[in-house]
């Protein structure tokens, strides 16, 4: 809980500041990348979280890796993260960000998961529908997973619509089970 609050409050500052130097939509790109660099690798989290490196040398790996691919009010947040010693936050505040940013711009973050990816205007059909149900701008995330057998599932705003063949022969399986014409005596 703790964690939530120190991400929610810098992610806060930072939406707050883009939006008075009128730069929420590049610090919005900058943090996504900060985002998925923090999710993909598992070693700088590491040297993130070890409290015996040094903050010059934090600063250096964020210099190094986010340096030239990030705006300058990105960059100058990503060094006070430094220097207040939060830097194993930054995944968390990223994404709080993006979630504030996606709240104030009316976009609404959609999952749909497939058995194998999908043509680009089944993904539009998708977009348009959920767009039509929830009045807002749709960013959707596909994601590929050969688990599910076939079909799909699709979730959004606290919805999940589950149409997986997976999950279909688990329930066919439970209903076999349950075999309604044999005698119970």
């Amino acid at each position: 809980m703790q964690d939530y609050r120190i991400n929610i409050n810098y992610a806060k500052a930072l939406f707050m500041l883009a939006a008075e130097l009128n730069e929420q939509d590049t610090v919005a790109v900058d943090m996504r990348l900060v985002n998925a660099v923090c999710a993909d690798n598992r070693e700088l989290n590491a040297v993130f979280r070890n409290p015996e490196i040094k903050m010059s040398k934090k600063a250096a790996i964020v210099d190094a890796l986010f340096g030239e691919h990030v705006g300058k009010t990105s960059l100058a947040f990503l060094h006070f993260v430094v220097r207040k010693h939060r830097t194993v936050n930054l995944r968390g505040i990223s994404a709080s960000y993006l979630d504030l940013y996606r709240e104030s711009h009316g976009i609404v973050l959609s999952k749909f998961t497939t058995a194998e990816p999908v043509d680009q205007d089944i993904l539009d059909l998708v977009s348009k529908t959920i767009a039509a149900h929830t009045d807002k701008k749709v960013e959707l995330q596909t994601v590929t997973d050969p688990k599910i057998i076939g079909g799909f599932a699709l979730e959004f705003e606290n919805n999940i619509y589950d149409a997986r063949l997976s999950t279909y022969l688990v329930k066919l399986r439970q209903q076999f089970e349950k075999n309604i014409y044999e005698s119970k005596l």
